[in-house]
């Protein structure tokens, strides 16, 4: 069995703590691991990692690759050039499989981005549906509803065999009346976006209904690379596997998930997950609370006082503050969608920038300068590079650091610093046992990220 893990989102409805480039299925939202890191934990006992297909985009690549690392997990990653949804997705990761195998095998496809505690009895429901996908059925996984929820999509089931529901039709994320409704209604379950079925059933379905990107993928040569190219790409339609496949096929069926559940979509959805205060609170970070109830609030750093609020959230981090009613957190894509418009950067980048050696805050910025502070984590260390149209003044506040400078290797330790020139051959390494803290200067007429040339780098990022 292969796993195809989706993990291109941009988390839009958890901003701002969630950014387009270090979206929520990278940040640890419950406990010490990221959703993506949890969904390869979970089906490790199911699927051998190197028949994991992991599909996200360019941006984000080298970070899921450092992911897998820290959990030491051999998953393969396919890298797209752009957002397009789920649909071109999944093909690509289909014509990869067929590059790699003649066999025609069962295939699970995962989001990255949801909460399973219960491994054991999600297994187990996986394991069910094995009949329905050798009878040659598409399965999508569905979930007994437990509350009127508008931010799901629903699947509505007809008959009933022993193992499996005949899909009667899927229903995009419904009005809160109508929630209700489907709550009532034994017919009605949520879509939990989990899909099954063989490799040779699901490429039928794709060359039947959705024959464009079913073609193009097909085309991709994955023996020359894991990352997907730009031409494959570019004028394909942005849509979901949903539309493009499942609710158009007369060979879906639905199987239950019969194991606890929670899509991480919503700041309303973490709100659940968390262990509240005996007045259901979730309170996180530098906050000072006064009559608070069955709310959620959270700083990364400044301090946050509240008083007389319920059913609220309430999220700051250092560029952004957030709040909104707690049943309104679906809306929060709106606020989103409101600074694309704008092209505001906070839309896409935390003023924190996490990355595989570390991360990185920048503290000022103006014409032609920007000032960072970068921690570098121990044994870790930045490409090799230089940069065309700035000049960097780096000081060490903690640790010590060994620069590489043209060749020369420089051993700095706290209160020293060096010039990097403009066009200069750098790194910053800290091959030593203690987190290592700088503070950088940059100085030029271009000051932006793209302004950089890799030459070596242990993160594949060349």
């Amino acid at each position: 069995m292969y796993a195809i893990i989706l993990s291109g989102g941009s988390g839009s409805r958890l901003w701002p703590l969630s950014r387009e480039l270090y979206p929520k299925q990278l940040i640890p939202l419950n406990g010490k691991f990221s959703p993506l890191q949890n969904t390869c934990k979970r089906i490790k006992g199911l699927i051998k990692e190197e028949k994991t297909i992991l599909v996200t985009n360019i941006k984000h690549s080298a970070d899921v690759k450092f992911q897998l690392r820290q959990i030491q997990y051999n998953g393969v990653v396919l890298a797209e050039p752009m957002a397009k949804n789920t649909a071109p997705a999944i093909a690509s990761a289909l014509s990869y499989i067929r590059t790699v195998s003649d066999c025609d095998e069962s295939v699970i496809i995962l989001p990255s981005d949801h909460l399973i505690q219960d491994t054991d009895s999600f297994l187990k429901s996986v394991e069910a549906s094995a009949d329905a996908i050798n009878d040659g059925y598409i399965v999508t996984f569905g979930v007994n509803p437990t509350y009127p929820e508008s931010g799901y999509g629903y699947i509505k089931t007809g008959n009933k065999t022993e193992n499996f529901y005949r899909v009667d039709k899927f229903v995009e994320k419904p009005d809160i009346k109508s929630a209700k409704e489907y709550l009532k209604d034994k017919n009605y379950f949520w879509n939990s976006g989990i899909f099954a079925g063989k490799i040779s059933t699901l490429e039928k379905e794709f060359s039947e209904h959705a024959k464009k990107i079913f073609q193009k993928t097909q085309s991709i040569n994955f023996n020359e690379s894991t990352n997907i190219p730009y031409s494959v790409y570019e004028d394909l339609p942005e849509i979901s596997f949903d539309y493009a496949v499942m609710e158009k096929t007369d060979i879906a069926v639905m199987c239950e998930l019969a194991c606890d559940w929670e899509d991480l979509g919503s700041w309303q959805s973490v709100y659940k997950i968390k262990e509240k205060d005996k007045n259901g609170n979730v309170v996180e970070g530098n906050v000072i609370a006064n009559d608070l109830k069955n709310s959620l609030i959270f700083s990364a750093k400044k301090l946050v006082a509240v008083s007389g609020l319920e059913d609220v959230i309430l999220v700051e981090t250092e560029d952004a503050i957030m709040a909104c009613k707690k049943d309104k957190s679906q809306d929060v894509k709106k606020l989103y969608d409101n600074l694309k418009e704008k092209n505001l950067e906070a839309k896409s980048i935390h003023k924190t920038v996490f990355r595989p050696w570390g991360y990185y805050t920048c503290l000022a910025d103006g014409k032609g300068y920007l000032t960072k502070l970068i921690s570098v984590s121990p044994k870790q260390k930045l490409s090799i590079q230089s940069h065309n149209h700035r000049s960097e003044h780096w000081v060490v506040l903690e640790g010590k650091a060994l620069v590489v400078l043209d060749g020369k290797k420089h051993y700095l330790e706290s209160g020293q610093s060096i010039d990097i020139p403009l066009k200069a051959i750098h790194s910053l390494q800290n091959p030593y046992d203690d987190e290592l803290r700088i503070i950088e200067v940059q100085k030029g007429d271009y000051i932006a990220e793209d302004d950089i040339i890799r030459y070596e780098d242990a993160y594949g990022r060349v």
